[in-house]
């Protein structure tokens, strides 16, 4: 494992305004946060405390109102889009609660599609094959979406996020629609990724059960972190 003492992500009074009506919703109200490299940090909290606000900034596909993000010792706020999209394409991978795969494509041909889209240079068949060797899915790699269950699914979405060989995955809600067991393999699987790709995880939740798992837990509430002392 990585260096938990290095920080792959820093983030310094994150503000986030939104306008509702004639007035300014704060999603985010001055956040800190450290986001340790080769671990699972967890942002925890209840729907609409922020926590899925934040992890689109520190993702690069979102914009702080204030405040600055420093992915791998880069300003990501000072970076133009196309800037920004070139590194949500190389060096992140993004896991959701839905988890999107194309319907008419099997396992497979998912995560080689997706591996065309990031441009990978290696041989994209045997990178698919090897993710969903990782999330011990290599026997169903021919399977359409629609022949796997909910908890295969997503972790066929695990194995596209990490093929390209991501520096950070940000998983928002990727156990919401699992039971608590399967839910409990997936966080499992971002365990062992961490240790077999080096790669670092951010990770929502308000599953309390999963609280314990992660290296570094974040409580969102109300749009601050926990604990924090207002200004």
């Amino acid at each position: 494992m990585a260096d938990k003492q290095r920080y792959m992500i820093q983030a310094r009074g994150i503000k986030r305004a939104f306008p509702v009506s004639s007035k300014t919703f704060w999603a985010l109200k001055g956040i800190d946060v450290d986001i340790p490299a080769g671990a699972l940090t967890i942002l925890k909290g209840r729907s609409g405390s922020g926590k899925t606000t934040l992890l689109n900034i520190l993702g690069a596909l979102d914009k702080p109102t204030n405040g600055k993000v420093v992915f791998n010792g880069r300003n990501i706020c000072k970076m133009d889009e196309m800037r920004r999209a070139r590194l949500r394409r190389r060096d992140i991978g993004f896991v959701f609660q839905s988890v999107a795969l194309v319907p008419m494509m099997s396992a497979q041909e998912n995560i080689e599609f997706a591996l065309r889209l990031a441009r990978f240079k290696g041989n994209r068949a045997k990178r698919a094959l090897e993710c969903l060797k990782m999330v011990g899915l290599d026997k169903r790699a021919n399977h359409m979406p629609q022949e796997l269950s909910g908890g295969e699914q997503q972790r066929v979405a695990i194995a596209r996020a990490i093929a390209h060989k991501p520096k950070v995955i940000f998983a928002d809600e990727p156990t919401g629609e699992l039971d608590t067991n399967t839910g409990l393999r997936v966080v499992k699987i971002f365990k062992d990724l961490i240790e077999k790709e080096g790669v670092t995880i951010v990770m929502t939740t308000h599953d309390t059960g999963l609280m314990e798992i992660g290296d570094r837990v974040y409580e969102i509430l109300d749009g601050k972190v926990a604990g924090d002392d207002d200004e």
